[in-house]
């Protein structure tokens, strides 16, 4: 009989410690998880701390704590610091561009974000074929005589790529610098992954994994922080940027490849000054991951006769605490006067941009919003869902991209017929492009990119299926459940 009570005693000591213990985590979460996050995100976090604590909390300490966000910041000032900004000095606006007072404030306040100003700089083509882009980057490379720098999120080596990574081995064997950097996590899945090492080296390219889980080396980082980047540099005087990675486009997937699934994309090749920046976010991510310092080519001069595009890098990333990437978006929605184009594979607004859109639905702007029939991410579709009824009962016009395709392109216009401001890039307009992932996107204003892009709009239009109130409204409980559900999900950063 001792033994019993002493057994039950013990028990309700556990319990009583396992209970206060809960309180005092519960008490933490809501003095803490707040500090320097949106309210959509504190609620979200709160809601899986105090209802799953037992998920929640190590989930909280893993990826959302603000702790890491700061060291990202630090991490990135001092790799800036090293590589050094060689257009700090720049003015914002170049000599002689015309723009109006909207478009030159908002040219101001992205130099202001990133220290990298709107300069001239000259198109030379933008690659709506998956392969022709990816032939015309292996022309590039053909061509390079000192270095070729590529930064891509998922990288695999497979039959349509061939073309690139053979003109990137000949590069090498002329003696040409060949540096690329990929995405650790954004490409392990595919196939061929545990050998493209060994077959990048063998080819001479100096390879590096960008932001890489090593928890075994003591090198911790928050696994949802990824480098999404596409950018290929030749010879610091040509660039393409887009939204392509660099894999097959059925992304090397039987299930892809038996119903006809291939990813739709673009890439645009540039020249002049704004290739110098594009080198410098390079040479920053590569310092990043291997202590080594890219020298940086002079300026070629931004004047006029540096090309007809007035154009401006914007880079972003959990190394930029005042998020250049959303506040562009917002921007330029808010700039809208007539239309506005948003083209997203991956739709999950924050809450300012939603009410940025709303708002220029109310103002009479008409918005088209081009997304997928079927998303690849079963999470995100859902969770981009949940948005449709309160974007069509505003007036956004939303068409969805016919299956199997899946439209990857990531693009946004502003007033395209008139005073327009344009942006294309790796970016897609969701929460985790806006806080997470390190992304880079191109600001263009009145151009012949912005007249490409608008063809390229109406050639997309063209293809997709509008969205009707009363289709949506037919779907079922389950689906509506599961839309909501996801979303919640969505502002978990």
């Amino acid at each position: 009989m001792p033994d019993v009570l002493s057994s039950l005693t013990s028990l309700e000591w556990w319990r009583s410690a396992g209970l206060v213990l809960d309180y005092i985590v519960k008490f933490i979460a809501v003095g803490t998880v707040a500090q320097d996050r949106k309210p959509s995100s504190s609620s979200a976090w709160l809601l899986a701390i105090l209802f799953v604590p037992v998920i929640g909390l190590p989930l909280f300490l893993m990826m959302g704590s603000p702790y890491i966000n700061r060291r990202r910041h630090r991490i990135q000032m001092e790799a800036q610091a090293m590589v050094g900004t060689p257009m700090a000095e720049t003015p914002a606006i170049p000599q002689g561009a015309e723009l109006s007072d909207e478009v030159a404030s908002v040219v101001r306040l992205n130099d202001t974000l990133t220290d990298l100003p709107a300069v001239y700089s000259r198109f030379h083509g933008l690659y709506s074929d998956y392969r022709e882009s990816i032939a015309a980057m292996a022309a590039a490379v053909d061509a390079a005589e000192n270095t070729v720098h590529a930064q891509i999120y998922i990288v695999a080596w497979d039959e349509t790529t061939d073309v690139f990574f053979s003109a990137c081995r000949r590069a090498a064997a002329r003696g040409v610098a060949v540096r690329l950097l990929f995405d650790q996590v954004g490409s392990w899945k595919y196939p061929g992954y545990r050998k493209l090492g060994r077959r990048l080296t063998e080819a001479g390219i100096d390879w590096h994994l960008t932001m890489p889980l090593k928890p075994f080396h003591w090198r911790f980082r928050r696994p949802d922080l990824r480098n999404h980047r596409k950018l290929l540099i030749i010879d610091g005087h040509t660039g393409f940027i887009g939204s392509q990675n660099m894999i097959e486009p059925g992304y090397m997937s039987r299930r892809n490849h038996r119903s006809g699934r291939e990813w739709v994309d673009i890439m645009i090749e540039l020249s002049g000054p704004v290739v110098e920046a594009m080198e410098m976010i390079f040479a920053v991510d590569w310092y990043q991951e291997t202590d080594t310092i890219i020298e940086l080519p002079g300026s070629s001069g931004t004047g006029p006769d540096a090309g007809d595009e007035i154009v401006q890098l914007v880079p972003s990333g959990p190394g930029y605490v005042t998020e250049p990437n959303l506040r562009l978006f917002n921007s330029m929605v808010h700039h809208a006067k007539e239309r506005l184009i948003l083209c997203s594979p991956y739709f999950i607004p924050d809450d300012s941009l939603m009410e940025a859109i709303l708002t220029a639905c109310y103002r009479g702007v008409r918005v088209d919003l081009l997304v997928n029939e079927v998303s690849d991410q079963f999470m995100v579709g859902h969770a981009q869902a949940s948005y449709y009824k309160m974007l069509m009962e505003a007036g956004v016009h939303i068409h969805r991209y016919p299956a199997p395709m899946i439209l990857h392109t990531k693009f946004a216009l502003a007033d395209p017929e008139g005073d327009t401001i344009g942006v294309l890039g790796s970016s897609n307009m969701d929460m985790r492009s806006f806080g997470l992932n390190y992304e880079v996107t191109l600001m263009v204003v009145s151009g012949e990119i912005s007249r490409e892009l608008t063809e390229l709009a109406a050639v997309y239009l063209d293809r997709c299926t509008e969205l009707t109130p009363e289709q949506w409204s037919r779907r079922g409980l389950g689906k509506r459940y599961l839309d909501n559900a996801m979303r919640l999900t969505a502002a978990l950063q």
